[in-house]
C-alpha cells in the first residue's frame, strides 16, 4: 500500500542534480527503486479505481537530440492516459511533489479539433468556465502556445487566449509538507485531479468523438 514519499526521494533528486552520472546512479539505484520508483507505483495503483491504469515514467533521458547530454531525469512522472496525449499527471522531484492534468501532446488534426471545438460557441463557453474556475482555485494555466492568433482567426475572437494554446494544462506546485511522506498524499493528488477532472472530460470528449 501507497504510504508516501520519503524524505530520502527527495533528498536522492537533490544530490542527483548535482551529480547527474552513471557511477552516482548505479551507487543509488537502490534508492530509486525503493523510495522513488516503488511509493509512485503504489501511488498509481491507489488511484486507478477512480482514475484509471497509470504508467511511471522512465527514468532515463533521450539525449539524441539535445544538448544537454545528462543521462538521467531529475524528476520522476506518473501519468493516466484518458486518450492520447490527454490526462493526469503526478511528479516528484527535489521540491516535492507536482500536479497537473491536460492536454500535452498533438498531432495536426488533434490541433485542428481542439481549435474547432473552441470555437464552437457551446463548446468554447464550457472550456472558458472550466479554466477560470481552475484560475479561481489557484491552478496555473499552461502549455505551449503561439505569440499571435493563429492564421484566419479574427484578433477579437471572444476566446483568443485559449485559441492560441497548441497544448493546454492546468497543474500545481505543491511542494513538500509533512504530508508528503504519509499516506495522506494520494488524498492531496486525488483532489487535485478531481480539480482538473472537467478539463480531461473536455480534452478526452474532443479528441474522442472522431474516433
Amino acid at each position: 500500500m501507497f504510504s508516501g514519499f520519503p524524505t530520502t526521494a527527495l533528498d536522492f533528486y537533490e544530490d542527483l542534480e548535482a551529480d547527474n552520472s552513471k557511477a552516482f546512479w548505479t551507487s543509488h539505484k537502490s534508492t530509486y527503486d525503493s523510495d522513488v520508483r516503488a511509493p509512485m507505483v503504489e501511488l498509481l495503483a491507489e488511484l486507478e479505481p477512480e482514475f484509471g491504469s497509470g504508467k511511471v515514467f522512465r527514468p532515463y533521458r533521450d539525449v539524441r537530440f539535445s544538448k544537454d547530454k545528462s543521462p538521467y531525469k531529475t524528476h520522476q512522472g506518473g501519468f493516466v492516459e484518458t486518450c492520447p496525449g490527454v490526462g493526469f499527471y503526478v511528479q516528484v522531484d527535489a521540491s516535492g511533489m507536482f500536479v497537473a492534468g491536460g492536454y500535452y501532446a498533438h498531432t495536426p488534426e488533434q490541433l485542428a479539433q481542439y481549435r474547432e471545438a473552441v470555437d464552437d460557441e457551446r463548446r468554447g463557453r464550457a472550456l472558458q468556465r472550466i479554466v477560470r474556475k481552475l484560475e479561481s482555485s489557484d491552478y496555473d494555466i499552461g502549455g505551449d502556445r503561439l505569440a499571435t492568433r493563429p492564421r484566419g482567426v479574427a484578433p477579437d475572437h471572444p476566446r483568443i487566449d485559449l485559441l492560441r494554446h497548441r497544448s493546454l494544462t492546468a497543474g500545481s506546485n505543491l511542494g513538500c509538507p509533512d504530508w508528503l511522506a504519509t499516506a495522506d498524499a494520494a488524498d492531496h493528488v486525488r483532489l487535485a485531479w478531481r480539480d482538473m477532472s472537467p478539463l480531461i472530460d473536455w480534452l478526452t470528449d474532443v479528441f474522442s468523438a472522431r474516433g
